[in-house]
């Protein structure tokens, strides 16, 4: 049966209507049906060895159209649609974004699944049922407020599998469901993202906002994603969610292996459990638990089991995002596990006298990723630079034990998502230009630099790039109220909000611009700052910057002086949708963290695939790009990472002495608490954050500010050649293969997974 026919008969059969009377919900509903029947056609992938990817997060976004792409029927639905006068980017609207993740941890997640896929690799997802995911961001009065983010509906691409395990804790056992997704590959077969939920969680919980009551485990567990940890309730049930995630996972895992008649005691050669971060470290106790207690294994047994069986993926060099609980918390939610993590650290500490590798320290704290790292058999890095660092100064201690154990595996991205997807005039010409072999093979993208010089190419990207702005400018004015200059530069800065990332001090750039506007000094070329972010609810400086963005937003779009030549946006409620229209949209790419504090980062690798010019630090992933583009394609600025190390080491910087010998940064910084931002925003919030800069200011803004304007304002500069700019554009789309995850993940099972 063709599709126009299968896809009659499913709205006929649901609806009662054909295609062209369906509403935009009722087409949704079809699509979603038909697409899940291709799915079920579709093979699931096998081997004698399988992956299980443990992630407390997976930022999946919609899955519709990355759906409709992997099974090749994309164009052939939307042609389908077109030709009953309806688009398949209004039925894409209708798709609620799965709120599973929040940041770069968990896209990748998501990236990682859909590349075992595409390679033929059996690997499943193992994660939770998050009901209302992180939280929906609402501004109001220029502050972020948190509201509950549903999105599961009653027909969706979540299944209940049946299958169930019980769970129990210090003072309660629960039953969890099981509910697949199915994860199809680019042109291949299907493997799943498991969602473990509780049978017993009640929604209804949830009062004003995000509140709910924190000790009602059988009701709460999988409500939301990392719950306000800021008191001991929020820190036991952050524990309760990683044991419930980890026991589930483990009982699976051990349940698939029997049923294929795989011999436990080689468990190491069936299967590869992968901890995203240190989340899931839970799983090596838990596994050794289970092998001694339900299955006969002496405790030497299967510790030497897990230990050949789990690897560890490390995703931060900061000390604070490092796991460590109290071992008397872990001995009240799962006590079953106390003799099994000392028993680990007894080990340890019998072998080892230094400190800086026990499991359980002088204070009787447990830390998680000293676990993964004695008892796994991989630690990797996401990037270069991060994994060097690890080595060197984070992790050197465990390094010079198990230097055979450490590896790097640079970060990727789903570049058909990024691209097929979410810019599909780009992937059309790409085609036109060079063949669709990159849609397999992201190294072909190298081929586009053949045709650099040829001016056709060039100005065809640049119609693109301004197709795409348009685009966004529209949907910001209607989501937004704004109204954005399409001629004007777009600089983009889209991550979670944390001060390690430094939005501040983007913020304090617009604050210089606007006082240089005030003054009289007009860009040759109006600006539009546009930032997309969250801040944990219990991150109080966090939500300070939000506030203080919001709040530049309110003084210069309403400045007759300034708004012709200035925009600053705040986009509420950021998500992966948003971003599909934020990133081909994008001139320059903000990718400015502190060096030596961000592991990677994606958003950036993103960005060059989609034409943008990288303004960023050397730091995760930028050193790797900066490599790729060379001198000329990218704008490096700030101190490099081991100088940055050493500050910290000697602790020797004070950001009053910055402001103190820089009227620049005084000027800049002075404005957060001047009358003008007083009368818009919050006295407390701005004062906060102001004492904040001056006081403490730990990732170090007041450091960088200067070298930042200097080579920010050169990038805006070489924006008028637009010929050049056009170029480096191109070398960026043409550079941007080596970030596939598909190359990533051809890696882990190189060089981590073997699996076949």
């Amino acid at each position: 049966m063709n599709l126009e026919q299968q896809l009659n008969d499913i709205t006929k059969k649901l609806y009662g209507r054909e295609i062209a009377s369906c509403t935009d919900a009722q087409l949704y509903g079809g699509v979603l049906q038909l697409t899940r029947q291709r799915m079920m056609q579709t093979p699931v992938i096998t081997g004698p060895k399988k992956v299980y990817y443990i992630s407390m997060e997976f930022l999946i976004g919609k899955l519709l159209s990355n759906n409709l792409i992997n099974l090749g029927i994309y164009e052939e639905l939307s042609s389908v649609l077109e030709a009953h006068g309806r688009h398949l980017s209004d039925i894409e609207e209708v798709e609620p974004e799965p709120s599973l993740g929040n940041g770069g941890l968990g896209r990748l997640a998501a990236c990682f699944l859909d590349s075992i896929a595409t390679l033929g690799l059996p690997g499943d997802g193992i994660g939770l049922n998050y009901h209302f995911g992180l939280f929906k961001q609402v501004f109001r009065n220029r502050l972020q407020k948190a509201e509950k983010n549903e999105w599961i509906e009653k027909d969706s691409w979540l299944y209940d599998t049946g299958i169930s395990f019980e769970v129990a804790f210090g003072d309660r056992k629960v039953t969890s469901v099981l509910y697949d997704m199915d994860v199809v590959g680019y042109q291949n077969g299907i493997n799943r993202l498991h969602l473990f939920d509780i049978q017993s969680v009640d929604e209804s919980l949830v009062k004003k906002g995000i509140l709910f009551d924190k000790e009602a485990i059988e009701k709460n567990l999988t409500l939301f994603l990392y719950p306000d940890d800021s008191d001991k309730a929020g820190n036991l049930l952050r524990i309760y969610q990683e044991y419930f995630m980890v026991s589930n996972g483990a009982q699976l895992i051990l349940k698939e292996q029997k049923e294929q008649g795989n011999d436990l005691h080689r468990l190491y050669e069936h299967a590869a459990i992968q901890i995203n971060d240190t989340h899931p470290t839970l799983v090596i106790p838990e596994l050794i638990r289970l092998l001694t207690e339900k299955e006969g294994f002496s405790m030497d047994e299967a510790i030497d089991v897990v230990s050949r069986t789990c690897a560890y993926t490390n995703h931060t060099i900061l000390a604070e995002a490092l796991e460590t609980w109290p071992l008397e918390y872990i001995e009240t939610v799962v006590p079953q596990l106390v003799p099994i993590i000392q028993e680990l650290s007894d080990r340890i500490a019998e072998q080892y006298s230094d400190e800086a590798v026990q499991i359980i320290d002088k204070d009787d704290r447990v830390h998680m990723a000293h676990i993964d790292i004695h008892y796994g058999y991989s630690v990797n890095g996401v990037a270069a630079i991060h994994t060097d660092i690890l080595k060197e100064t984070e992790l050197n201690h465990f390094y010079k034990l198990y230097p055979e154990k450490f590896n790097n595996k640079t970060n990727g991205i789903t570049f058909r998502r990024w691209l097929l997807s979410c810019n599909r005039e780009l992937a059309s010409f790409l085609t036109e230009t060079i063949g669709d072999g990159y849609k397999k093979d992201a190294a072909q993208l190298e081929q586009l630099l053949t045709r650099i010089e040829d001016p056709e190419v060039l100005d065809r990207l640049a119609e693109i790039k301004m197709a795409k702005k348009r685009e966004l400018a529209a949907y910001i004015q209607e989501k937004e109220g704004i109204l954005l200059d399409v001629d004007s530069i777009f600089d983009i800065q889209i991550k979670r909000l944390h001060e390690y990332k430094r939005q501040q001090m983007n913020a304090l750039y617009i604050i210089h611009k606007y006082l240089e506007i005030k003054g009289g000094k007009k860009p040759v070329r109006p600006m539009t700052f546009i930032f997309g972010a969250k801040a944990a609810p219990a991150y109080v400086i966090a939500q300070d910057i939000i506030h203080l963005i919001l709040v530049l937003s309110e003084i210069v779009n309403n400045d007759p002086q300034v708004s012709p030549y200035m925009k600053v946006v705040m986009v509420e409620n950021y998500n992966v949708s948003y971003a599909e229209k934020l990133i081909p949209a994008c001139d320059i790419s903000e990718q400015i963290s502190l060096a030596s504090k961000e592991a990677s980062g994606t958003g950036n690798m993103k960005f060059m695939l989609n034409g943008a010019v990288t303004l960023g630090t050397s730091d995760g992933a930028n050193v790797e790009i900066h490599e790729l583009v060379g001198d000329d394609n990218i704008y490096i600025f700030g101190e490099k990472s081991d100088k940055v190390i050493r500050h910290y080491a000697k602790m020797d910087y004070v950001s009053k002495d910055y402001y103190d010998k820089s009227p620049v940064i005084r000027e800049a910084v002075d404005f957060i608490v001047s009358k003008e931002a007083l009368k818009v925003g919050h006295k407390q919030n701005l004062e906060r954050l102001y004492k904040e800069l001056l006081n403490k200011d730990w990732f170090m803004t007041l450091l960088d500010l200067e070298d930042y304007i200097r080579v920010k304002d050169q990038a805006f500069a070489d924006y008028e050649d637009q010929e050049t700019w056009k170029r480096k554009m191109l070398v960026n789309i043409a550079k941007a293969g080596f970030f596939s995850s598909d190359r990533t993940i051809a890696e882990y099972n190189r060089d981590i997974w073997k699996l076949r």
